[in-house]
């Protein structure tokens, strides 16, 4: 009789196309349509810094009796299914590049069904590692010493500190190395490189000290 798609119970009546005589076939078949699960929207997702601890990826809502997979790439799991709630799901902070997507499960019947939309995690690199180069002793009085940076990139700003505290502006790459001038004070000198589009930031490696020796008493 082929294949049915409404709900209900299914008898067969034979009928003799000679004589008329007709008969109820023996027993019944049912189908039972099972709901799917309600759709709910994937949420969460963004941008992050290399390092960082990643974004939550979450569902707008979810329903009790129904279990949630995530999954990346639309094909790998991630992590078990989270039991609905009632309420809003949060699937944690997710820190692999890729896009999320969320499956549905009706545990009692099996039935499935695909979340709405997805959630996409982006991994922003750090500026490129360069040293920073320079500083030394000198009596007061002198004309300091050049500090610098053995590297740098077009896109990226490189700010000289002294302690916490900024010197100067900051001086933007130029694909070689850096020059912040003749510094004349004292103290432990860095750099931090921010890349000016996605404002992720590092810094620099090692450092500079400059050390001034007073004059003997006169």
């Amino acid at each position: 009789f082929g294949l049915q798609t409404t709900g209900g119970t299914y008898t067969v009546v034979a009928t003799n196309a000679t004589t008329g005589c007709t008969r109820n076939m023996s027993g019944s078949a049912t189908i039972t349509i099972n709901s799917l699960p309600t759709v709910y929207t994937v949420t969460g997702g963004g941008t992050y810094c290399s390092g960082g601890a990643g974004y939550h990826v979450g569902l707008s809502g979810s329903a009790t009796g129904i279990s949630y997979q995530l999954y990346i790439g639309g094909a790998t799991a991630v992590g078990s299914p989270l039991t609905g709630t009632g309420a809003a799901l949060d699937f944690g902070l997710q820190p692999t590049a890729g896009t999320y997507t969320v499956v549905a499960i009706n545990t009692a019947t099996g039935c499935t069904n695909n979340m709405s939309g997805s959630a996409t995690v982006a991994i922003n690199g750090l500026p490129a590692l360069y040293s920073v180069t320079g500083g030394g002793s000198y009596c007061s009085g002198g004309t300091g010493f050049a500090l610098g940076l053995s590297g740098s990139n077009t896109g990226i700003n490189y700010q000289l500190y002294r302690g916490t505290s900024t010197v100067g502006t900051p001086m933007a790459g130029t694909g070689s190395a850096l020059s912040f001038g003749v510094i004349t004070t004292a103290g432990g000198y860095t750099v931090v490189a921010t890349n000016a589009t996605t404002g992720c930031v590092r810094s620099m490696s090692g450092s500079a000290n400059i050390q001034v020796y007073a004059l003997p008493t006169a």
